[in-house]
């Protein structure tokens, strides 16, 4: 792969994950039990990068997501909501994915990320409110982020293996991460 083939790539993921990120602002979440919860779709674009980019690449997909998000419709306060969780959740997630593809998939590394995503936004919201009481949403949104951690860590698995764009950007940053794919807890 030539310099601008990575670049290219680079500006493809980030673009999706504006694309991804602007549609599902403007769907409404349809449990009132959870006001504010999203599924957190573009997070599919972090997980993927995380496993075909090297991390400073993968970083600046996540920091161009987030200012192009936030440039195309967004406030300072979305910014700082998104801000804190996405990058709450990419540490994270790149930490667990230390522990190596015997110990946890890139199933249990996007559920971490869905976890530490909803926690950043509720430190944000603590730090707002000027009280931790917003905490106690933690549970619900925790549960929340699990689930749909699970779902996106199926969906960039399912990605990752069919899609040759993919395997080929893995295989060359991530040659060593097979088992990962493979589901293995």
């Amino acid at each position: 792969m030539t310099r601008n083939q990575k670049i290219v790539y680079i500006a493809l993921l980030a673009a999706q994950g504006v694309v991804i990120g602007l549609i599902e602002r403007s769907i409404p979440f349809p449990f009132a039990f959870a006001p504010g919860a999203k599924l957190g779709l573009a997070n599919l674009i972090t997980i993927i990068s995380i496993f075909t980019l090297p991390v400073k690449d993968s970083f600046t997909v996540v920091w161009m997501r987030l200012l192009l998000t936030t440039l195309l419709g967004g406030t300072l306060s979305t910014f700082m909501y998104s801000c804190a969780g996405a990058l709450l959740s990419y540490v994270g997630m790149l930490a667990v994915k230390q522990l190596g593809p015997k110990r946890v998939s890139i199933i249990g590394i996007s559920a971490t990320g869905g976890i530490l995503h909803n926690l950043g936004q509720l430190m944000i919201a603590s730090w707002i409110a000027q009280t931790w009481t917003v905490m106690l949403y933690l549970p619900v949104l925790a549960f929340l982020g699990i689930l749909s951690g699970i779902a996106i860590g199926i969906a960039a698995n399912y990605l990752i293996e069919h899609v040759q764009t993919l395997r080929d950007f893995k295989a060359m940053y991530h040659p060593f991460s097979d088992h990962h794919m493979k589901g293995e807890s």
